[in-house]
């Protein structure tokens, strides 16, 4: 989940938090697995983290994947880019995964904290908020509402990834979801939080999906997801 003061921290570089874990170790799995070729990733961050994980399994491929990186915090893609400027199967793009209007009202946002039990609700709904806005704001000050997910695969020819990471905004994750949904696998990060419960949910209930890792209880809960029909 964002940190207390969204605004600032989206200017500043962060520890990554998937890092050396079961996850990570899920994701540099699915990069390596046969079939794999295009990768997308919701939330780069500076690329010490789940990037790292996906490099590290796009190397063990014998079929090379291209990755592609999305990042919307101008300082983090910028460290993004440098960090991994030698491998030229990661594409980096400093684009808002989803445009400003598909992000949820304050309203939605109270009533999935007041009503459903998730880990958003162990702050203060003020600070819930005041996350939502701060995102907001920083899209609309850097110009980066942008259909980022349509335009990179409008730009390489891809119809459905082979693989995706969901780890961008809190509040973005259900409508990345709609736009990555097909995918051969499905990795979902902060699976108990307003970003990923209700997208684990969906794929839990649909039958085409299996559940092949997770976890409840590190951070906030994650799962990877492959599609069997």
């Amino acid at each position: 989940m964002p940190e207390p003061s969204a605004a600032p921290a989206l200017d500043r570089l962060i520890a990554p938090q998937i890092k050396n874990d079961r996850f990570y170790r899920a994701i540099s799995e699915v990069a390596s697995r046969p079939g794999v070729k295009q990768i997308l990733e919701i939330g780069s961050s500076s690329g010490g983290g789940s990037t790292e994980a996906f490099v590290i399994g796009a190397l063990r491929n014998p079929v090379r994947p291209t990755l592609y990186c999305m990042e919307v915090s101008v300082e983090r893609f910028q460290a993004l880019a440098v960090r991994w400027k030698g491998f030229d199967f990661v594409k980096c793009y400093n684009l808002s995964s989803v445009p400003l209007e598909k992000f949820p009202s304050e309203e939605e946002v109270t009533r999935f904290w007041r009503d459903v039990r998730s880990k958003l609700s162990h702050n203060r709904l003020e600070k819930v908020l005041g996350w939502l806005r701060d995102d907001i704001a920083y899209l609309q000050s850097h110009d980066v509402s942008t259909e980022g997910i349509r335009e990179i695969k409008r730009l390489n020819g891809i119809e459905t990834f082979d693989a995706v990471l969901i780890d961008g905004s809190e509040f973005t994750g259900i409508p990345e979801m709609e736009e990555v949904y097909g995918a051969r696998f499905i990795l979902l990060d902060d699976t108990r939080s307003y970003k990923n419960l209700d997208n684990a949910k969906r794929l839990r209930a649909d039958p085409s999906y299996r559940r092949i890792r997770h976890s409840y209880w590190v951070r906030n809960g994650w799962a990877v997801f492959e599609k069997i029909g």
